[in-house]
């Protein structure tokens, strides 16, 4: 299976940085890239959207990893090349080295204290040295203790660096799992659906990072998920905040329930900024 050319035309010109009417990217690979919040819609009027690339990096990893693609425009010139070529491309969209098939099943995990578990049936012991993590490949018989709380974070430097955040969560037990790789992504929530433990999403603090929450954690898990909000929320924004954050990704996100994020959207709005997590690293551990 390749990507179709139509498709692959209109995602080089979102990756150009221009923006395009929801309605010319009606396909299951937008459907795809929108529920890993890759792709953000911004809201056009009252009825009408467009779509724009909101994190560059991921877009880059999504085509290599899902599709073998490691540049978009050479893939293009392939597809509009003669038939053979084409032909010759789809054999290697299809062989072995596939971005279809997968070498690794599960996902990175990491934890400021001990975290008990089992794997297997066997006990095992979360605590990884800073700046290094575990690697969960038989995820479906991962079980964390029932009081662990299970913090999901968004972006790579704060996964990192989780021993500068423990004042982010007193009194709690917490494994933090990550986000990326993305083509893992799938893992992690399958494996969070089986379980009874909460889920606390620790993203970015703009539409953005609503939206991947929204998109990829509140739908699957309901009400065991919460998006964690600092309380000195309003003061980072207008201190910290990012103006291009919420000019960029301005966007009409609707259906939203929790008053938490409801109060931050107003924020949001309210100071025209947005917010990037890697704020929230201390600076002294």
């Amino acid at each position: 299976m390749k990507m179709p050319l139509s498709i692959a035309e209109r995602l080089l010109q979102l990756a150009r940085g221009e923006q395009m009417p929801a309605s010319k990217m009606k396909h299951e690979i937008t459907d795809d890239l929108i529920s890993e919040g890759i792709i953000a819609a911004a809201l056009q009027g009252r009825t009408k959207s467009t779509l724009y690339i909101a994190d560059k990096a991921a877009f880059n990893n999504y085509l290599y990893n899902r599709w073998a693609i490691a540049n978009l425009e050479d893939y293009i010139s392939v597809l509009k090349n003669d038939a053979t070529t084409r032909a010759e491309l789809i054999q290697a969209s299809n062989d072995s080295k596939s971005a279809h098939k997968r070498t690794f099943r599960g996902f990175l995990v990491n934890s400021y204290l001990p975290v008990e578990a089992v794997l297997n049936g066997r006990p095992l012991t979360i605590h990884p040295q800073p700046r290094t993590f575990q690697f969960i490949y038989d995820f479906e018989k991962f079980i964390p203790a029932g009081d662990v709380v299970i913090v999901g974070v968004e972006n790579a430097e704060n996964f990192c660096s989780v021993e500068k955040q423990q004042y982010l969560f007193p009194g709690l037990k917490i494994l933090f799992v990550s986000r990326y790789p993305q083509g893992q992504s799938r893992d992690l929530i399958k494996w969070l659906q089986s379980l009874p433990n909460r889920y606390l999403h620790f993203g970015d603090y703009d539409f953005a990072g609503i939206g991947i929450y929204l998109a990829e954690y509140k739908k699957h898990l309901g009400d065991r998920a919460s998006f964690f909000i600092p309380t000195n929320i309003e003061q980072l924004l207008t201190q910290f905040g990012n103006r291009k954050l919420y000019d960029k990704q301005r966007s009409g996100i609707t259906g939203v329930h929790e008053e938490n994020i409801k109060e931050l959207i107003g924020l949001i709005h309210k100071y025209k900024k947005g917010l990037e997590q890697e704020i929230l690293i201390a600076k002294k551990a």
